[in-house]
């Protein structure tokens, strides 16, 4: 496994999306993702070994995760290069797909949104997500570049 596949959190695009994920956070919700201080890529690294699961996607017509911490990657049972190209969409069965359409959606218009659900895994294997934290990811100028999902409670179903 490479160094990137292993530890993502030293790239640079990845410090910085960190400091994305940290500020946007803050700045709908007003709290902290996480209780961390330090350089940014100390940060970074806090974030991709936190104990829960961190998830970001882009703005594509189709958007696809760009980010995943280590949490993410191993409940998703995927490697950081694999998870980084899969459709978000793909996170969620197509009969649950109008309700994660309808969550995105609330995000986008509020900043962030709560939510419960049940997602796949690569293998196909179900869980179901409780009090998760959706929201906007905002880039330096303020403007909408992604959303990102937060949550330490998930079970297998």
């Amino acid at each position: 496994m490479s160094s990137v596949s292993q530890f993502p959190w030293q790239q640079e695009a990845i410090i910085h999306h960190s400091q994305r994920l940290m500020y946007s956070f803050k700045h709908w919700t007003g709290r902290c993702l996480l209780d961390v201080s330090g350089t940014p890529k100390e940060i970074a690294q806090a974030l991709f070994e936190a104990p829960f699961v961190l998830i970001s996607h882009g703005i594509e017509a189709d958007p696809i995760f760009n980010y995943g911490n280590r949490k993410a990657l191993q409940l998703w049972e995927l490697s950081w290069s694999e998870f980084t190209k899969m459709p978000s969409r793909q996170s969620a069965e197509e009969v649950v797909q109008e309700e994660r359409d309808r969550l995105l959606a609330e995000a986008a218009t509020k900043g962030f949104s709560n939510f419960s659900g049940v997602r796949i895994t690569s293998t196909g294997k179900q869980f179901q997500i409780q009090d998760g934290i959706l929201w906007n990811l905002l880039n330096e100028q303020n403007q909408h570049c992604g959303q990102a999902a937060v949550y330490s409670k998930c079970k297998f179903i």
